[in-house]
C-alpha cells in the first residue's frame, strides 16, 4: 500500500523558459524591422486626400454618390486606385506613382496589417459614406 501525502498548498506550474530567439537575433532590431513601412513592389500604400482632384481640368467624381473630394489614394506597384467613403473605387490612369509619392507631404506613417484593416480604420469602408470629414 502506497501513502500519498496531501499539503494545504497550492500546486503551482513551473514558470515557462522564455523562448530563445536564434543566434545573432536582436529584439530591437527585429521590432525596428517590424515597424518599417514596407516597400518594394509588393508594397501598398494607402493615403488620405482630403481636397479635390481634377485631371486635364475635369474634377475626379464618385461615379456611385457624387463626390468630388475627400479621397483615399491606393498605391500598388505603378497602380493607383481612388477610393471614396462610399466605398466605390476605380483604377486612376491620370495618378501615377511618381504624383502619389508627390501627394506624401507627412512624415506620420502608420503600417496597417491589410488594406481592409486601412479602410476601416480611416472610415473608407462605407461606414461614411455621404459624409465629407475634414
Amino acid at each position: 500500500m502506497t501513502t500519498v501525502l496531501r499539503t494545504t498548498a497550492p500546486i503551482t506550474e513551473p514558470t515557462p523558459a522564455p523562448p530563445i530567439l536564434p543566434a545573432g537575433t536582436d529584439p530591437l532590431l527585429r521590432l525596428e524591422y517590424d515597424t518599417r513601412p514596407p516597400t518594394g513592389p509588393g508594397a501598398t500604400r494607402c493615403l488620405s486626400h482630403p481636397h479635390e482632384l481634377a485631371f486635364r481640368g475635369i474634377p475626379a467624381t464618385c461615379r456611385a454618390c457624387r463626390a468630388r473630394r475627400d479621397w483615399m489614394l491606393i498605391n500598388h506597384g505603378r497602380r493607383v486606385w481612388i477610393r471614396c467613403r462610399c466605398s466605390n473605387q476605380w483604377l486612376e490612369p491620370e495618378i501615377s506613382r511618381a504624383d502619389f509619392d508627390a501627394l506624401i507631404t507627412s512624415p506620420d506613417i502608420t503600417n496597417y496589417p491589410s488594406v481592409e484593416d486601412c479602410l476601416a480604420a480611416l472610415g473608407f469602408d462605407g461606414a461614411f459614406a455621404g459624409i465629407y470629414l475634414t
